[in-house]
């Protein structure tokens, strides 16, 4: 099945049909991925949090789970975003930005900080963590991209919440920097179905390759030579 199917209307496919070919196309990309975690964080992931949605968002943990044993065990760079280094900060307005939620939401004081990777996602120690502060893309502002070169990647693989926000916006930013990108569709979620859909066929028509997770595997353990993958979920 394709992640936008009960969405995107026959017409509007068509619309597209010369660059159209399919979720379970071939994936084109390089031989040196790396792969970018996007804000998986309590306060994406959980629907306590007011910009939380556990329907979709806990799914999504488990399926970067199932991607992530094989990226650490294909030994590729491993990259995760959140917002700031303190994971209770309280941005000042210029650092919060223009976003159009208004005054910041009231989050429940007994809860635990937010802004935090989920537990069953957490970083090992040599996998960086990028604080991008209150902006959507991963390299906005941030040195993501320098240190992408000097790994020598050509190709990234996109995961994380919000598909229609942070998630495309970091998309947008590393195709921008010329990387092929994969964006495994199980991988991502967002608070809208709409967004999410109509998003990933957006970003699969434009920016990037939107296959399903073990696709993404199969192409991570071809450049890597990985044999196994029998690491629990």
């Amino acid at each position: 099945m394709q992640p936008w199917d009960g969405i995107i209307s026959n017409v509007d496919m068509m619309s597209f049909r010369s660059g159209f070919r399919g979720i379970e196309c071939s994936v084109e990309a390089g031989v040196k991925p790396a792969l970018i975690i996007v804000d998986m964080t309590r306060a994406f992931v959980d629907s306590r949090y007011p910009t939380g949605w556990s329907k979709t968002g806990y799914p999504a943990v488990a399926a970067n789970r199932k991607l992530l044993n094989v990226a650490r065990k294909a030994a590729i760079p491993i990259y995760f975003t959140k917002g700031y280094a303190e994971p209770d900060y309280k941005p000042k307005p210029a650092q919060r930005g223009r976003w159009k939620t208004g005054k910041r939401p009231l989050v429940d004081p007994a809860l635990p900080p937010g802004d935090v990777i989920v537990e069953n996602l957490t970083p090992l120690p040599g996998e960086i963590v990028i604080d991008k502060q209150s902006k959507p893309s991963g390299f906005f502002g941030t040195p993501l991209a320098s240190y992408l070169v000097y790994e020598g990647v050509d190709t990234v693989i996109v995961t994380g919440m919000t598909t229609s926000g942070c998630v495309r916006a970091t998309v947008l930013d590393a195709f921008q920097y010329n990387f092929n990108v994969i964006i495994p569709h199980e991988c991502c979620a967002d608070r809208s179905q709409i967004s999410h859909k109509v998003s990933l066929f957006d970003l699969h028509m434009k920016y990037a390759d939107v296959v399903s997770v073990d696709i993404a595997i199969d192409y991570l353990m071809q450049v890597a030579g990985v044999i196994s993958i029998a690491d629990p979920v």
